[in-house]
């Protein structure tokens, strides 16, 4: 049993992700898992895409490189898609969201190439990685957050970390001796 959650922080490019996690992971003490770091360092990938300058991600190496790490708990899972996690690794999604024209700012000043800035721009107006998300985990965990300012950020960080909270108040009970024959009855 994790005594820390599994956290996921996702939205499409620009809306926020990473400065989230760094906040949180310096206020909890979780570690923030940054995915696209991961893809590089344990060359979970199949090779450099030039059209949308990324790296064309191997699910199944991620997942792998992953795995002992994310199982243990405590972890602020930083990517764009989320559908891939297993829903026993999660605990929380958060789907971070940006207005369209902030967002065409924020991608803009990264140089994305005109066919990605277009492509990230859609999904955010389509809601495809909101969908994503609730079709891919059960509705009480996936929790959809504005990221347009700084209060905005600060404010879901304390929301985050107030859910945190709560969640090791209601996972880390001690048992009682009834409990836990019922919990051992439970594993046969």
């Amino acid at each position: 049993m994790r005594t820390s959650p599994n956290i996921v922080v996702t939205g499409t490019p620009g809306v926020g992700k990473t400065t989230h996690c760094e906040m949180l992971a310096e206020r909890t003490g979780l570690r923030h898992v940054s995915v696209n770091q991961i893809v590089k360092d344990k060359e979970c990938h199949e090779g450099w895409d030039d059209e949308y300058q990324s790296w064309v991600v191997d699910e199944d190496k991620l997942l792998d490189a992953l795995e002992t790490e994310v199982e243990n708990g405590g972890c602020i899972i930083d990517w764009h898609a989320c559908d891939l996690f297993p829903e026993r690794w999660v605990d929380l999604v958060v789907v971070l969201r940006v207005d369209t024209s902030t967002l065409y700012d924020r991608l803009k000043a990264r140089k994305y190439p005109e066919v990605k800035l277009q492509e990230n721009l859609d999904s955010e107006i389509m809601d495809v990685l909101l969908q994503e998300a609730r079709d891919s985990y059960d509705e009480n965990i996936v929790v959809e957050l504005k990221s347009n300012t700084t209060d905005e950020m600060d404010s879901n960080v304390d929301r985050i970390e107030a859910w945190m909270s709560q969640w090791k108040k209601d996972n880390n009970k001690p048992l009682k001796d009834d409990e836990e024959g019922e919990r051992e009855g439970d594993d046969k």
